[in-house]
């Protein structure tokens, strides 16, 4: 059995956390590509929204990896709770609170994916801002966390990972066509609603009766 205090966990933790920070940022950027509509010749809006959507999964896998590591390191008394509950941590209370927002605020946006074709689109979109604000504190709870952060490589991923994001939000408000004002496109994998038996027989035309026969009996 791995000891608590390894220094693996410590470097699975830096790195998971790298990747997901680096993830992260591919997803908000795909999701305003989906958002905008975007797609063509090339690659259909349905690949980019497929994409978008399990690079999303790939991104929370790696998060939950940062998360269970940071909480099997005991080198550091960071608890289970102090992951999905803020300032309950007693080392960087601050800091850790805010990785704790914003795993929150990304499992709400996760969850209400999943549920897309069951909620609301105005409830769906309302939750899905949320990624905007969660990528925002994370960045901050990863350069007040993170050793490497401060430094070299580290601080040119957190400056280039929040440059690419504010990018994207400017383009996603000023290129964003009149046309992608409706809900964005849904994965060509998820289930369509089943539409009601009446409406179904409203879309289709009903066959009009046959006129009376001219001729007449024999």
């Amino acid at each position: 059995m791995i000891a608590l205090t390894t220094a693996y966990l410590w470097y699975s933790t830096r790195a998971t956390g790298i990747v997901a920070m680096l993830l992260f940022t591919a997803v908000v950027a795909l999701g305003t590509l989906v958002a905008n509509r975007v797609g063509g010749t090339f690659i259909g809006r349905f690949e980019v929204n497929e994409v978008h959507r399990s690079l999303s999964m790939v991104a929370v896998v790696f998060l939950v990896t940062h998360i269970i590591t940071t909480v099997l390191d005991s080198f550091v008394s960071t608890g289970l709770i102090s992951a999905v509950i803020p300032m309950t941590s007693a080392y960087k209370r601050v800091p850790v609170a805010l990785g704790a927002v914003a795993f929150d605020l990304i499992l709400a946006v996760w969850i209400s994916s999943l549920l897309k074709l069951r909620i609301k689109n105005q409830t769906w979109r309302f939750i899905h801002w949320f990624s905007w604000l969660a990528f925002a504190i994370s960045l901050v709870h990863g350069y007040l966390t993170g050793t490497d952060a401060h430094k070299g490589i580290g601080m040119l991923v957190v400056i280039g990972c929040a440059g690419v994001v504010a990018l994207a939000a400017i383009w996603r408000f000023l290129g964003r066509p009149t046309r992608a004002a409706g809900r964005t496109a849904l994965s060509p994998l998820a289930t369509p609603p089943i539409p009601p038996r009446s409406r179904m027989n409203e879309s289709f035309p009903k066959t009009p009766p046959r006129p009376p026969s001219s001729r007449r009996p024999r």
